[in-house]
């Protein structure tokens, strides 16, 4: 068995910040990078990458395919703790090392979550991080429905909890408004056409739909006054890492930093997204729009947000294979070059929740490295090392 936290890696092209090394030896001794060499090594034992790139373990800042694994198919439930082993083997296969799983704090019978599954699907996650045996860095991003008031109240509690025993990492909150008409779904036909295709129903059955959910929603206006007042709080007293969530224009994005919100997720337009940028946030982009070329729901292309330099990283969102094909297929798009495709889905992401021991090649780092094969726009990961899982822990002497 391979002693994660002690090898050399040779044979390999190495995808540094800002060059690639054709020949190169990446060197780890107690989990962290301690030498890259500019050649091979032969006559020692080592790792042979057979000519594979070399870089970082993927960091992704916002993940609900937990929540799929957990519902793999109508009427099917799994047990939270089984789903997520289940689903920490198909992240790390994506190359995926450190995991934001999404935490929906809310009661939506849409999307089948919760204010007693987000608590449970916390309780999954810290048992699995205590057991020493997790196969990748998992963390929470919860997600606040910001006119749910039993949302807002359990996550209060979290924190509250959090707050007690310091964490070494911020705690990260997305500050969300799924109300059709605005964000994500400001076209609120796109939000029509989603719920008539998940629930089976025709056209007009789905418009009243919405409009049902529009009235629910305008009811609670003042929950989501609290919710900005009370995240806001937390986030200029430093206790959290506040998001906006599919921010759309720039009065938006203006009140989301004044409110103490510092990053930009999935901003809908290219002047959301360069309003964000001006005031000093941080971006992150969809995957799976990287990856196809578009939005689902008819917002910017991720693509034209990168080539004018407006994202700082991409995330899943719902599908963990999504980062290494965005990166696969940026390069052979000729939207930007390897370096920085790769930086999109490893520091960029990492720099913005705060991550500064992982994400790049670089001495000092930790070690969580992949090795993949790119055919054209075609990934496939090779070999994965992530420093979640010690010789010390699975008893490698």
């Amino acid at each position: 068995m391979i002693d994660e936290q002690n090898l050399v890696m040779t044979n390999v092209i190495a995808v540094l910040p800002d060059r690639v090394i054709d020949h190169a030896s990446i060197v780890v001794r107690d989990g962290v990078i301690v030498d890259i060499l500019e050649r091979s090594i032969d006559g020692v034992e080592a790792l042979n990458g057979n000519g594979a790139l070399c870089i970082p373990g993927l960091v992704d800042t916002h993940s609900d395919a937990l929540e799929k694994e957990i519902r793999p198919r109508p009427g099917v439930v799994l047990d939270i703790p089984f789903a997520l082993r289940s689903f920490e083997g198909r992240a790390r296969a994506a190359g995926v090392t450190t995991i934001f799983h999404g935490v929906g704090y809310e009661e939506n019978g849409v999307y089948d979550r919760t204010v007693a599954q987000a608590e449970a699907m916390c309780e999954a996650v810290d048992d699995r991080n205590a057991s020493g045996r997790a196969l990748i860095d998992h963390q929470i991003l919860h997600r606040l429905d910001v006119r749910d008031a039993d949302g807002l109240a359990a996550l209060e509690r979290r924190l509250d909890a959090l707050g007690e025993s310091p964490q070494s990492l911020l705690p990260l909150v997305s500050y969300e408004d799924h109300t059709p008409g605005q964000g994500q779904y400001r076209d609120r036909s796109w939000y029509e056409a989603y719920i008539a295709g998940t629930r089976g129903i025709d056209e007009a059955t789905a418009q009243g739909v919405v409009d049902e959910i529009l009235a629910s929603r305008d009811a609670n206006l003042d929950v989501r006054e609290k919710s900005v007042v009370s995240m806001g709080a937390r986030a200029v007293g430093g206790q959290i890492r506040l998001m906006i969530h599919d921010p759309a224009d720039a009065t938006e994005v203006d009140h989301a930093w004044a409110s103490g919100m510092t990053i930009a997720e999935f901003p809908t337009t290219v002047e959301a997204a360069r309003s964000a940028r001006s005031c000093g946030m941080r971006t992150v982009c969809g995957g799976p729009n990287a990856l196809r070329g578009t939005s689902h729901s008819g917002n910017v292309s991720a693509r034209a947000l990168i080539e004018l330099g407006l994202c700082d990283g991409l995330a899943s969102d719902y599908l963990p294979t999504t980062l290494i094909g965005s990166v696969a297929v940026l390069v052979d798009a000729g939207v930007c070059d390897l370096p920085t495709a790769v930086s999109l889905v490893t520091s960029g992401p990492a720099e913005s929740v705060g991550l500064s021991d992982r994400g790049r090649l670089a001495v000092g780092q930790r070690a969580d490295l992949v090795l993949a094969q790119f055919d054209g726009p075609l990934p496939t990961v090779r070999f994965v090392l992530s420093q979640s899982l010690t010789a010390e822990r699975i008893g490698v002497k």
